[in-house]
């Protein structure tokens, strides 16, 4: 019989969520508590939905102390949304960006005289021992499978650098850009292994469905912003000084940037970058839908506001 364990948050209905929010001074202006409801029900789990409220502040202090201050349940369900297109969007790039890494490395293995096939061995050797086997298993899972098993079967002792890349994961594949990157002695290619680094980042977090947007506050980077895209922001005139320390010292924004920046220059198709283009102003698009919603929240419509500039100036 299993230890039963006394739980510190229960999980509660939809109807006592909608209290919960209204305990916390949430309103039901822009949405409806029915319309809520459904919305609960049926389109997104509060958990996700109610972490877009870390974007709002609170009274400190005095009779409403905790609660919320101008926050409705419709901003909450338009961020979800706006977030939604977002991840599509980052997903979309991502690929775009792998799909071009990956000729990057072709090339460079090409005009080095390389054969293809003992790149791939000295990658895998070279890992520890731990991530060796974590790769060499990365690599089996292919052999049953309907898009890739053919391709594992014609190659059973040793694989080439074409049939590799496209066994194994993304964060793999960055981790051979970088190797790639230092057998080669490539500036280019080092500087752009920390940029897919960041990409690699925002790409996991979309591709798992994880909210971006749900935390906009200033001072939440973990690591410097690359040179290349500091110089290339502060290029846009339109944006001040004080505005671009402000937003690049948000982790999301910083990796949203530099996802941005990392397919402006790696990316060498037109065709590709007018459908990205096209890709993105349909996300600026929603993004400024009920912008009008969020005239209360500086955060919100400054960063908004940054997002814009950065993909008309790149795009």
């Amino acid at each position: 019989m299993g230890i039963m364990v006394e739980h510190t948050k229960p999980m509660l209905t939809t109807e006592e969520l909608i209290m919960h929010l209204k305990s916390k001074a949430v309103k039901f202006e822009l949405c409806s508590e029915e319309d809520a409801y459904y919305y609960l029900r049926n389109n997104n789990n509060y958990f996700k939905l109610s972490s877009y409220r870390k974007n709002y502040e609170k009274y400190s202090g005095g009779v409403n102390d905790g609660k919320y201050i101008d926050l409705d349940f419709g901003h909450l369900r338009d961020l979800a949304v706006i977030d939604m297109k977002l991840r599509y969007t980052v997903v979309q790039l991502a690929l775009n960006i792998e799909h071009y890494a990956k000729l990057e490395i072709l090339r460079k293995i090409e005009d080095e005289g390389e054969d293809g096939y003992s790149i791939c061995e000295d990658f895998i050797n070279g890992l520890p021992e731990k991530q060796q086997s974590i790769t060499r298993k990365e690599i089996g899972r292919n052999k049953r499978t309907v898009y890739c098993g053919d391709l594992f079967n014609k190659y059973p002792e040793k694989i080439p650098v074409w049939v590799f890349m496209e066994m194994i994961s993304f964060g793999r594949l960055v981790s051979f850009y970088g190797f790639c990157a230092e057998r080669f002695s490539s500036k280019k290619m080092m500087d752009n292994h920390f940029l897919l680094k960041t990409c690699k980042e925002i790409r996991n977090a979309a591709a798992h469905s994880s909210c971006i947007l749900n935390e906009l506050k200033s001072g939440s980077i973990q690591h410097r912003t690359n040179n290349n895209v500091s110089r290339a922001v502060s290029s846009i005139k339109e944006i001040s000084k004080a505005c671009r320390k402000s937003r690049m010292s948000n982790a999301r924004i910083q990796q949203i940037v530099t996802l941005l920046y990392t397919h402006k220059i790696i990316v060498t198709s037109k065709g590709v970058d007018k459908m990205s283009m096209e890709l993105l102003g349909e996300f600026k698009k929603r993004m400024n839908k009920n912008i009008g919603i969020y005239d209360g929240n500086e955060l919100i419509r400054n960063s908004f506001k940054f997002l814009e500039k950065i993909i008309d100036n790149w795009f």
